[in-house]
């Protein structure tokens, strides 16, 4: 497997994580969270990092944990990662129409004042592509997402508010892969599980 692996191998590209940017999975990456996944930062500092895998929409709607919520359209749910696995977190493009938001970039925003979430979409206000909800979070200690970085776990990346709203499954993976050019070309052909060909 290492001499197959070093095939599609490319180093790291050196651009640093910071909150806003998005970390891409190297193709070999097979953790049931993390693979084929492309995860937003919502925190990067000195102490560890925090963010939200984009792309693992599960079998779980919005709807079904709130009662008021039940006759509105289906709110999908994404996997956010292992940590607080059974807390629901959110992210939203609605600004200062939801207090207390950490602001992620200058569109994005982290959390915020639930109950004002909630009247938002009870009012029947758009929530594809404005509110994307997750379980659970992907979190890092000190130094150790730097290390993943440095051993090719992870591409550090940017995208923009609009396409992390709209990211849904490996389409996503992919896209953000192209988008770092040619040399990494090779993990889109890369198949998903390898032992099955």
């Amino acid at each position: 497997m290492g001499q197959h692996k070093n095939i599609f191998e490319v180093k790291h590209n050196d651009l640093r994580p910071q909150k806003g940017r998005i970390l891409i999975s190297e193709p070999f990456l097979h953790d049931i969270y993390f693979q084929r996944s492309v995860v937003l930062l919502v925190e990067h500092n000195a102490r560890g990092s925090m963010g939200f895998v984009l792309n693992k929409r599960i079998d779980l709607i919005v709807n079904d944990f709130f009662p008021e919520l039940k006759n509105l359209p289906d709110i999908p749910v994404y996997l956010g990662g292992p940590v607080s696995a059974s807390h629901l977190f959110f992210l939203h493009v609605l600004g200062r129409k939801i207090p207390h938001g950490v602001q992620i970039d200058e569109n994005l925003y982290f959390d915020g004042n639930f109950d004002a979430l909630k009247k938002y979409i009870l009012d029947r206000n758009p929530v594809e592509g404005y509110i994307k909800f997750f379980l659970g979070y992907s979190g890092w200690t000190e130094n150790q997402l730097n290390g993943e970085i440095i051993g090719n776990s992870w591409l550090v990346s940017t995208s923009t508010s609009v396409e992390i709203m709209q990211a849904g499954d490996d389409a996503f993976w992919k896209k953000s892969v192209r988008s770092l050019g040619s040399p990494y070309d090779t993990w889109t052909n890369y198949p998903k599980y390898p032992d099955m060909n």
